[in-house]
């Protein structure tokens, strides 16, 4: 299995950087690493240093238990308003014929695919266009409850919901609350980006600002919900760009409490207006979850959201500070496989096991709101003799 070093092994290493010496004894007892010792780390940390400080905080928080979850996803339309550069998978409204815009009744059906199958999760986010306005999400938020009221509804990002209320006249709170009363049950973390403005007007202007998308979520976190938290990295931005990102969400954190997870996304450079710039590489998709991991001391969860990396590097990534890894997916998203991502990306819960099991973690099924549904580390399967034993990868 993957094992990073042991923390106080790192410690008593003579060769260690007295500057990385101090953010180890830092994490090492369990205290608060600054915005100038993140951009260290970006800047300076190898990389089995960071694997050994977001394992240990890892390991302090959950053990090696790793979660996922039993989902399916709902995407109304590709067709949008905006005109992100990074994104491979909205198409403008004048070429709305290369997309797609459902109907109420073609989700319903969509959820009645599962009915009867143990699924816990409908996670719905799309483009945004003026149809899809609050009276519509808030019949779709009702009729998927009455049909389904066990189905946890995560669903929209502040970007949608930025633009639906100001297009009903309503404030944020006036909004949240009706989506609330419609069967909203948590929020993902989409929309995020990179919140600088700098950054962000250069890849997203036009959508909601990082201060309002920061908004929206306290003000569901005042209602009681809890919501995801994403970064893009990989861009245009530079180290400081995600310093001060995670710093806002740590801060917003304090303040609420009100996030479970954070997922990094990952830039991926297929079919958008950004495929000039390089995808970044593996190594720097282990350092960001696991600088990740280290930054946000107060939240419970880090994820790699696999559709987006792959297989294989979201199994690397449990041991840099990961211990979650989403769920089955069943092919019902194409927002990162129009960009460069897993082309059809389903897996079983048997295969999700059993990628967890491989590299020595414990696969714990769980609901949204990280219940859990069921330990998954000693089941059987019925061609388990392959996953006898953990497969062997290599040290890091």
């Amino acid at each position: 299995m993957i094992s990073p070093a042991p923390l106080q092994t790192l410690l008593r290493d003579s060769r260690l950087a007295p500057h990385l010496r101090a953010v180890a004894q830092k994490v090492a007892q369990g205290e608060r690493i600054t915005e100038a010792e993140g951009l260290l780390l970006y800047e300076e940390a190898p990389l089995g240093f960071l694997g050994t400080l977001a394992n240990h905080v890892r390991e302090q928080k959950h053990g090696d238990n790793t979660y996922f979850n039993r989902n399916f996803h709902i995407e109304p339309t590709n067709v949008c308003l905006y005109t992100c550069t990074f994104c491979s998978y909205s198409r403008r409204i004048k070429k709305r014929e290369d997309g797609w815009e459902y109907t109420i009744e073609d989700m319903l059906d969509i959820v009645r695919k599962y009915d009867g199958q143990p699924v816990t999760e409908v996670h719905i986010v799309g483009g945004v266009l003026p149809q899809y306005d609050v009276p519509f999400y808030t019949e779709l938020f009702q009729r998927i409850h009455a049909h389904r009221p066990d189905l946890h509804i995560k669903a929209l990002t502040p970007v949608e919901y930025h633009y639906i209320f100001k297009k009903a006249k309503i404030s944020y709170e006036e909004g949240m609350r009706l989506m609330q009363e419609a069967g909203l049950q948590s929020m993902p973390g989409g929309g995020a980006e990179i919140f600088a403005p700098e950054i962000r007007d250069q890849i997203a202007g036009g959508k909601c600002s990082g201060e309002e998308w920061l908004r929206i979520h306290e003000i569901w976190h005042e209602l009681g919900g809890r919501s995801n938290a994403t970064m893009l990295y990989g861009h245009i931005e530079e180290y400081h760009h995600r310093v001060d990102h995670l710093e806002k969400l740590r801060a917003l954190q304090d303040k609420t409490g009100g996030f479970q997870t954070y997922i990094p996304l990952k830039f991926r450079n297929e079919n958008n207006e950004l495929s000039h710039l390089p995808e970044v590489s593996v190594i720097e998709d282990l350092r960001n979850y696991a600088i990740g991991r280290i930054y946000l001391d107060n939240f419970d969860h880090v994820k790699a959201y696999w559709p987006m990396i792959g297989r294989t590097t979201a199994q690397l990534s449990l041991a840099f500070g990961v211990n979650d890894i989403d769920g089955t997916i069943d092919d019902t998203t194409r927002i990162y496989s129009m960009a460069g991502g897993e082309k059809h990306p389903a897996m079983s819960t048997e295969d999700l096991v059993k990628m967890i099991r491989s590299v020595g973690r414990r696969p714990i099924e769980r609901d949204t709101l990280y219940g859990v549904i069921k330990d998954y580390t000693d089941a059987e399967f019925a061609d388990d003799k392959a996953y006898r034993g953990y497969t062997s990868l290599p040290v890091v």
